[in-house]
Protein backbone atom coordinates (compact mmCIF):
# COMPACT_ATOMS: atom_id res chain seq x y z
CA UNK A 1 0.00 0.00 0.00
CA UNK A 2 1.17 3.26 -0.89
CA UNK A 3 0.02 6.51 1.67
CA UNK A 4 0.86 10.21 0.06
CA UNK A 5 0.22 13.27 2.21
CA UNK A 6 -0.56 16.91 1.38
CA UNK A 7 2.80 18.11 2.45
CA UNK A 8 3.25 21.57 0.80
CA UNK A 9 -0.25 22.89 0.77
CA UNK A 10 0.39 24.63 4.37
CA UNK A 11 3.45 26.31 3.70
CA UNK A 12 2.02 29.52 3.18
CA UNK A 13 -0.23 30.42 5.70
CA UNK A 14 2.03 28.43 8.38
CA UNK A 15 4.09 30.79 7.77
CA UNK A 16 2.64 33.98 7.68
CA UNK A 17 1.27 32.82 10.95
CA UNK A 18 4.70 32.45 12.13
CA UNK A 19 5.45 36.03 10.71
CA UNK A 20 2.24 37.23 12.76
CA UNK A 21 3.95 36.01 15.80
CA UNK A 22 7.58 37.48 14.97
CA UNK A 23 6.61 40.84 14.41
CA UNK A 24 3.67 40.86 16.99
CA UNK A 25 6.48 40.30 20.08
CA UNK A 26 9.27 42.37 17.64
CA UNK A 27 6.97 45.19 17.92
CA UNK A 28 5.71 44.52 21.26
CA UNK A 29 2.23 44.11 20.25
CA UNK A 30 1.18 43.62 23.99
CA UNK A 31 2.63 46.97 24.55
CA UNK A 32 0.66 49.10 22.04
CA UNK A 33 -2.75 46.96 23.33
CA UNK A 34 -2.35 47.85 27.35
CA UNK A 35 -1.60 51.25 26.11
CA UNK A 36 -4.44 51.42 24.04
CA UNK A 37 -6.38 50.48 27.23
CA UNK A 38 -5.23 52.62 29.39
CA UNK A 39 -5.29 55.72 26.72
CA UNK A 40 -1.45 55.98 27.28
CA UNK A 41 0.41 57.71 24.49
CA UNK A 42 4.09 57.39 24.68
CA UNK A 43 6.71 56.92 22.44
CA UNK A 44 9.39 54.11 22.58
CA UNK A 45 12.10 52.68 20.14
CA UNK A 46 10.90 49.22 19.33
CA UNK A 47 13.18 46.11 17.58
CA UNK A 48 13.13 45.07 13.92
CA UNK A 49 13.59 42.02 12.16
CA UNK A 50 16.32 42.69 9.84
CA UNK A 51 19.32 41.33 10.73
CA UNK A 52 18.34 39.02 13.05
CA UNK A 53 19.04 35.49 13.20
CA UNK A 54 16.06 32.71 12.92
CA UNK A 55 16.58 29.37 13.86
CA UNK A 56 14.57 27.07 11.57
CA UNK A 57 14.14 23.39 13.19
CA UNK A 58 12.62 21.05 10.40
CA UNK A 59 13.24 22.63 6.99
CA UNK A 60 11.17 20.84 4.61
CA UNK A 61 8.21 22.21 3.01
CA UNK A 62 6.65 24.58 5.94
CA UNK A 63 10.33 25.45 6.77
CA UNK A 64 11.37 26.56 3.40
CA UNK A 65 8.51 28.67 3.25
CA UNK A 66 9.09 30.31 6.57
CA UNK A 67 13.22 30.76 5.00
CA UNK A 68 12.22 32.58 2.42
CA UNK A 69 10.42 35.24 4.40
CA UNK A 70 12.57 35.70 6.76
CA UNK A 71 15.53 36.19 4.24
CA UNK A 72 12.91 38.80 2.32
CA UNK A 73 12.58 40.72 5.71
CA UNK A 74 16.55 40.78 5.75
CA UNK A 75 17.10 38.10 8.36
CA UNK A 76 20.04 35.63 8.53
CA UNK A 77 17.96 31.82 8.15
CA UNK A 78 19.81 28.29 9.59
CA UNK A 79 17.85 25.60 8.74
CA UNK A 80 17.97 22.43 10.53
CA UNK A 81 16.99 19.09 8.67
CA UNK A 82 17.21 15.10 9.71
CA UNK A 83 20.58 14.58 7.04
CA UNK A 84 21.73 18.02 7.78
CA UNK A 85 22.20 18.73 3.81
CA UNK A 86 20.61 20.39 0.99
CA UNK A 87 21.06 23.32 -0.58
CA UNK A 88 18.75 26.03 -0.56
CA UNK A 89 18.06 29.65 -1.62
CA UNK A 90 15.91 30.16 1.34
CA UNK A 91 18.43 29.50 3.61
CA UNK A 92 22.06 30.66 4.83
CA UNK A 93 22.90 27.30 6.03
CA UNK A 94 21.62 24.13 7.03
CA UNK A 95 22.31 22.05 10.14
CA UNK A 96 21.17 18.68 11.74
CA UNK A 97 19.80 18.39 14.54
CA UNK A 98 22.78 17.24 16.63
CA UNK A 99 24.16 21.01 16.48
CA UNK A 100 21.37 22.02 17.96
CA UNK A 101 23.29 22.86 21.64
CA UNK A 102 25.49 25.03 19.34
CA UNK A 103 22.36 26.96 17.39
CA UNK A 104 20.64 27.87 20.10
CA UNK A 105 22.05 30.45 21.50
CA UNK A 106 22.57 32.00 18.02
CA UNK A 107 18.95 32.69 17.25
CA UNK A 108 16.79 35.27 17.90
CA UNK A 109 13.95 33.53 16.91
CA UNK A 110 13.15 29.59 16.78
CA UNK A 111 10.91 28.57 14.82
CA UNK A 112 9.59 24.38 14.86
CA UNK A 113 7.94 23.32 11.94
CA UNK A 114 9.18 19.62 12.19
CA UNK A 115 6.36 16.13 12.91
CA UNK A 116 6.08 14.33 16.35
CA UNK A 117 8.40 11.07 15.73
CA UNK A 118 10.60 9.26 18.44
CA UNK A 119 13.39 11.29 17.73
CA UNK A 120 11.53 14.39 17.90
CA UNK A 121 9.47 14.13 21.22
CA UNK A 122 10.07 16.27 23.60
CA UNK A 123 12.93 17.95 22.29
CA UNK A 124 12.58 21.20 23.14
CA UNK A 125 12.80 21.13 26.83
CA UNK A 126 14.69 22.65 30.17
CA UNK A 127 17.63 22.45 28.35
CA UNK A 128 16.96 23.58 25.23
CA UNK A 129 15.18 26.59 26.28
CA UNK A 130 17.80 27.19 28.59
CA UNK A 131 20.24 27.52 25.81
CA UNK A 132 18.14 29.69 23.93
CA UNK A 133 19.25 33.84 23.54
CA UNK A 134 17.66 35.70 26.44
CA UNK A 135 14.52 37.69 25.27
CA UNK A 136 14.36 35.11 22.21
CA UNK A 137 10.86 34.68 20.31
CA UNK A 138 9.41 30.95 19.92
CA UNK A 139 7.02 29.67 17.33
CA UNK A 140 5.94 26.45 17.37
CA UNK A 141 4.03 25.61 14.08
CA UNK A 142 4.67 21.26 14.22
CA UNK A 143 3.54 19.30 16.81
CA UNK A 144 2.96 19.48 20.17
CA UNK A 145 4.33 16.47 21.64
CA UNK A 146 7.52 17.95 20.46
CA UNK A 147 7.74 20.65 23.51
CA UNK A 148 7.86 19.94 27.08
CA UNK A 149 5.24 22.74 27.97
CA UNK A 150 5.94 23.02 31.85
CA UNK A 151 9.44 24.01 30.63
CA UNK A 152 8.38 26.21 28.16
CA UNK A 153 5.96 27.84 30.93
CA UNK A 154 8.81 27.91 33.15
CA UNK A 155 11.23 30.05 30.90
CA UNK A 156 8.06 32.35 29.88
CA UNK A 157 7.37 33.13 33.27
CA UNK A 158 10.99 34.04 34.13
CA UNK A 159 11.28 35.97 31.05
CA UNK A 160 13.94 34.21 29.64
CA UNK A 161 11.75 34.36 26.43
CA UNK A 162 10.53 37.31 25.03
CA UNK A 163 7.37 35.59 23.84
CA UNK A 164 5.74 32.30 22.30
CA UNK A 165 3.70 31.68 19.27
CA UNK A 166 1.77 28.84 19.68
CA UNK A 167 -0.74 26.84 17.08
CA UNK A 168 0.06 23.29 18.44
CA UNK A 169 -0.36 21.43 21.67
CA UNK A 170 0.78 18.35 23.68
CA UNK A 171 -3.31 18.03 24.92
CA UNK A 172 -6.06 19.95 22.22
CA UNK A 173 -8.47 21.15 22.76
CA UNK A 174 -5.25 23.21 25.30
CA UNK A 175 -6.87 22.31 28.93
CA UNK A 176 -8.82 25.39 30.46
CA UNK A 177 -5.97 25.18 33.55
CA UNK A 178 -3.22 25.58 31.09
CA UNK A 179 -0.97 28.46 32.29
CA UNK A 180 -0.19 29.35 28.24
CA UNK A 181 -3.85 30.99 28.74
CA UNK A 182 -3.01 33.59 31.05
CA UNK A 183 0.60 34.30 30.01
CA UNK A 184 0.76 37.95 28.43
CA UNK A 185 3.61 37.09 26.38
CA UNK A 186 2.08 33.75 24.57
CA UNK A 187 -0.26 33.65 21.38
CA UNK A 188 -2.57 31.11 21.29
CA UNK A 189 -3.97 29.57 18.50
CA UNK A 190 -6.51 26.71 18.29
CA UNK A 191 -4.62 24.42 15.75
CA UNK A 192 -5.98 26.38 13.07
CA UNK A 193 -3.18 28.35 11.50
CA UNK A 194 -2.80 26.07 8.75
CA UNK A 195 -6.26 26.81 7.58
CA UNK A 196 -6.66 28.99 4.62
CA UNK A 197 -9.92 29.67 2.32
CA UNK A 198 -7.74 28.01 -0.63
CA UNK A 199 -6.76 24.78 1.43
CA UNK A 200 -9.59 22.67 -0.33
CA UNK A 201 -8.59 23.64 -3.92
CA UNK A 202 -4.78 23.16 -3.22
CA UNK A 203 -5.66 19.90 -2.03
CA UNK A 204 -7.41 18.89 -5.00
CA UNK A 205 -5.07 19.95 -7.80
CA UNK A 206 -2.29 17.40 -5.51
CA UNK A 207 -4.61 15.07 -5.54
CA UNK A 208 -5.38 15.34 -9.22
CA UNK A 209 -1.68 15.63 -9.99
CA UNK A 210 -0.50 12.21 -8.30
CA UNK A 211 -3.78 10.12 -9.62
CA UNK A 212 -2.48 11.51 -12.89
CA UNK A 213 1.25 10.03 -11.80
CA UNK A 214 -0.29 6.80 -10.72
CA UNK A 215 -2.23 6.16 -13.80
CA UNK A 216 1.04 7.24 -15.59
CA UNK A 217 2.92 4.83 -13.63
CA UNK A 218 5.18 7.57 -12.50
CA UNK A 219 6.69 8.65 -8.91
CA UNK A 220 4.10 10.12 -7.04
CA UNK A 221 4.23 13.50 -4.68
CA UNK A 222 4.91 13.22 -1.09
CA UNK A 223 4.83 9.66 -0.80
CA UNK A 224 5.21 8.39 2.90
CA UNK A 225 8.21 7.00 4.01
CA UNK A 226 7.25 3.97 6.13
CA UNK A 227 10.13 4.06 8.35
CA UNK A 228 9.75 7.80 9.17
CA UNK A 229 5.69 7.81 9.22
CA UNK A 230 6.47 11.13 7.11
Amino acid sequence: MTITTASGVHGTQLAEFAFLGLLAFTKDLPRLLLDKAERRWGHYPVDELRGQTILIVGFGSIGKEIGRLGRAFGMRVIGVNRSGIGGSSNADEIHAPGSLDDLLPLADAVVLSMPSTGETRLMFDAHAFGLMRANAIFVNVGRGAVVDEDALVSALKDGRLRGAVLDVFATEPLPVGSALWDLPNVLVSPHTAALSRRENARIVDLFAENLRRFLASEALVNRVDPDLLY
